[in-house]
C-alpha cells in the first residue's frame, strides 16, 4: 500500500517519496517491522492464548523434558503469519503477481492448519484435521499456483545462454525478448538450465501442453511434501522456526539474484522480471520467524502448530518454485526432508517386517529424526540406527540442526557457481 502512495507522491514531487521505490530500503523496513511484530505483538497473541487456555495436549513418549510442555500455548502461528502478511501489504507492490501467490499462499495454508489446530484444541480430538483433507488442500493450493503462473501474462523469463570461445565461456546473453518457459534452475550441470517440456520426447504443440503439465504436477508435489516435512520438523522448541528462517535467507538472495540483470548474468541464471518484489516477501519472513525464536527458542513460551507449520512449508515451496529453483529444495530443505523421509523410511520398514516376521522392527528408535536423538538407548528400543547411545539434550539438537541448516543454505547459493 505505502509503495503506491509513494509512488504517487513522487509523481506529485515530494522530496524523499523516491526512496520508497528502491527495494533495498523496503526490504530493510520488511525486516524490522516484522521483527517488531513478531515480538511485541506476539506478547499479546501468547497472553490471549493463555487466557483462552488454548494449550497444546502431550502425548507420553518417554521423552525427557516432554510432560513438563503440557498445557504451554500453541496456535502461535498466528503471530508469524501476522508479522509476514502485514509488511508485504504495506511495503510491497501489490500488483505484482508473485506477491500475490504468496499472501495467497501464506492465507490458504495458515487457514489450514488453523483449522487442524482449532479440531485438537477446542473439538479435543487429537488427530486434528483428516489427512485426505489436508492433502487436499494443499494440492488445491498447488493447482491454483501451478495454473496460475501458466495462464499469467505477467510469468515470463528471459533465458540465459552462453557464447563460447576457444573451449571458455566469454560471455552470457540473454533473449532479447520475454517470454514464457516451463525452465527450471537445476544444479551441478553446465547450463543451469532444465525444461520439464523435454522430459519425454514429444514435438509440436503437445510439447508446450506436456512441459506446462509436468511443471503443475511438480508445484503440487514441492507444496505437498514440503508443507508436510515442515509440520514433522515441528516437534522440538526452535527447531522449525529457526530452520525455516535459514530457507527464508537463502531464498531472498536466490530471489535477488535471479531478478538482477547483472547478477543473473554473473551466475548465468535465467532472469525473471518482477521477482525484486519477493525479496521484500522474504525479508519479512525472516523477520517473522526469526522475531518468533524470541518465545519459541527453548524453553517454549508457544507452538506455532499446525497454523505456523502448514504456512512455512507451503510459502518455501511456492516460494521456489516462482523463483524456478524448486530444484535445489533437496540440499536447501535437507533438514526437513529428512525428517519427513525418516517417518516414511520407518512406518515402512516397520510394517514390511512385521508382515515377514509378525514382529516390526524399526531403523530409528523414534520418528521423525530429531526424536531420535531424544530417546535414551536405555529404554531398550530396538533399531538398526543406535547411536547416539544415550540421548542428547533438546536445546542442544535444535542448534546442530540449525548449524547443519546453515551450511546447506550456504552450499545452495554455491552450487549456482558449481557446474
Amino acid at each position: 500500500m505505502l509503495y503506491h502512495l509513494f509512488d504517487l507522491l513522487q509523481d506529485w514531487g515530494v522530496p524523499g517519496s523516491r526512496l520508497f521505490m528502491y527495494v533495498s530500503f523496503r526490504v530493510g523496513l520488511a525486516i524490522l517491522l516484522a521483527l517488531l511484530i513478531s515480538t511485541v505483538l506476539g506478547s499479546r497473541i501468547i497472553a490471549l492464548l493463555q487466557s483462552k487456555q488454548i494449550g497444546e495436549s502431550i502425548r507420553d513418549l518417554g521423552l525427557e523434558g516432554q510432560l513438563s510442555k503440557r498445557g504451554t500455548p500453541t496456535m502461535g502461528g498466528v503471530i508469524i503469519i501476522l508479522a509476514i502478511l502485514i509488511p508485504v501489504l504495506l511495503l510491497a507492490r501489490l500488483d505484482n503477481i508473485y506477491i500475490l501467490l504468496m499472501i495467497l499462499t501464506t492465507i490458504l495454508m495458515g487457514l489450514l492448519g488453523f483449522i487442524d489446530d482449532y479440531i485438537k484444541v477446542f473439538r479435543k480430538n487429537k488427530e486434528g484435521l483428516a489427512g485426505r483433507y489436508k492433502i487436499l488442500g494443499q494440492v488445491l493450493l498447488g493447482l491454483i499456483v501451478g495454473f496460475t503462473l501458466y495462464m499469467s501474462p505477467a510469468v515470463v523469463i528471459k533465458e540465459n545462454s552462453e557464447i563460447v570461445r576457444d573451449g571458455n565461456v566469454r560471455e552470457v546473453r540473454f533473449e532479447k525478448t520475454e517470454r514464457k518457459s516451463t525452465q527450471t534452475t537445476i544444479p551441478f550441470v553446465k547450463n543451469n538450465n532444465f525444461d520439464y517440456a523435454e522430459v519425454l520426447p514429444i514435438d509440436g504443440p503437445a510439447k508446450r501442453v506436456v512441459g506446462w503439465t509436468l511443471f503443475v504436477i511438480m508445484t503440487v508435489f514441492v507444496v505437498t511434501m514440503l508443507s508436510n516435512c515442515v509440520n514433522l520438523t515441528d516437534g522440538i522448541d526452535g527447531l522449525a522456526s529457526g530452520s525455516s528462517a535459514i530457507v527464508g535467507v537463502a531464498l531472498g538472495i536466490l530471489a535477488y539474484v535471479s531478478s538482477h540483470f547483472e547478477m543473473a548474468g554473473y551466475l548465468n541464471i535465467m532472469f525473471i522480471p518482477g521477482a525484486e518484489e519477493l525479496v521484500i516477501f522474504a525479508a519479512a519472513f525472516v523477520g517473522a520467524t526469526f522475531g518468533f525464536l524470541w518465545y519459541n527458542s527453548y524453553p517454549a513460551q508457544v507452538f506455532m502448530g499446525d497454523t505456523g507449520s502448514l504456512a512455512l512449508g507451503g510459502i518455501i515451496g511456492v516460494f521456489a518454485i516462482i523463483i524456478r529453483k524448486e530444484l535445489l529444495l533437496p540440499i536447501l530443505c535437507g533438514i526437513f526432508i529428512a525428517e519427513g523421509i525418516s517417518v516414511i523410511l520407518q512406518v515402512a520398514y516397520f510394517k514390511y517386517t512385521k508382515r515377514r516376521t509378525g514382529e516390526g522392527r524399526r531403523i530409528l528408535r523414534m520418528s521423525p529424526l530429531h526424536h531420535h536423538f531424544q530417546k535414551d538407548s536405555r529404554d531398550g528400543i530396538a533399531c538398526l540406527f543406535n547411536r547416539p547411545a544415550r540421548s542428547i539434550p533438546e536445546a542442544k539438537i535444535t542448534m546442530r540442526f540449525l548449524l547443519i541448516g546453515i551450511m546447506l543454505a550456504v552450499l545452495t547459493v554455491v552450487t549456482l557457481k558449481m557446474r
